[in-house]
């Protein structure tokens, strides 16, 4: 079966900063880490605004949320800590998808920045987007120097239906001239318009302060 993924990525303006990181570094992100199947669980921040949080968490398959490992600590059985925190935090998108290019390709582990494209398509070209994003875009933008990974995902759950995921030696690398010129080619320029509810956050890996 192909891997997995989660992703949650939110707004934590109007909670606190200092208690939102301690939660999600001893008892959210950990819980997770033992649940088996859970392969690389990362934590990023945005570039433009340090308010954005954004978690990926690599899976065996997608199958591993609907395990009773995962189900034990999720939804309703969230602790008392995860359901204050995430009460006062604004949910930009949480999915939950197969990998479907490259492969079975797992990230590295020492990135240091990261790139989410998330969309919904006009389904009247969505066979087209799919065959341009997989034949141009992707292997266009990979071969981008400092582009350590590309990789696309299909939801299973979630209110965007793709996702794209690209894994830089740092952020700046999504602004340069290389990646522009790769990012906008002809076929590229011909779907933009089909695009629909259109996420694009750049983020830098996360490190705990002190």
């Amino acid at each position: 079966m192909a891997k997995g993924i989660l992703i949650a990525t939110m707004n934590i303006g109007q909670a606190s900063e200092d208690e939102f990181h301690d939660w999600y570094d001893t008892e959210h992100l950990p819980e997770r880490q033992r649940v088996p199947g859970f392969l690389l669980c990362q934590r990023w921040i945005g570039v433009a605004d340090p308010k954005i949080s954004l978690a990926t968490y690599d899976l065996e398959t997608s199958d591993v949320l609907q395990s009773p490992g995962y189900q034990a600590i999720g939804g309703e059985n969230l602790s008392p800590w995860s359901k204050r925190v995430t009460s006062r935090v604004e949910r930009l998108m949480r999915f939950e998808g197969e990998q479907v290019l490259p492969g079975d390709l797992l990230p590295p582990a020492d990135a240091g920045g990261l790139l989410l494209n998330a969309m919904n398509v006009d389904p009247a070209v969505e066979a087209e987007f799919n065959e341009w994003y997989n034949t141009e875009h992707v292997p266009q933008l990979a071969a981008v120097p400092g582009v350590l990974c590309a990789r696309r995902f299909k939801a299973t759950s979630a209110n965007r239906r793709y996702v794209a995921l690209y894994h830089l030696a740092s952020p700046d690398v999504q602004a340069t001239p290389a990646w522009k010129s790769a990012a906008d080619s002809e076929w590229t320029r011909k779907l933009r318009p089909h695009f629909r509810d259109h996420l694009r956050i750049v983020t830098k890996k996360y490190a705990r302060a002190g």
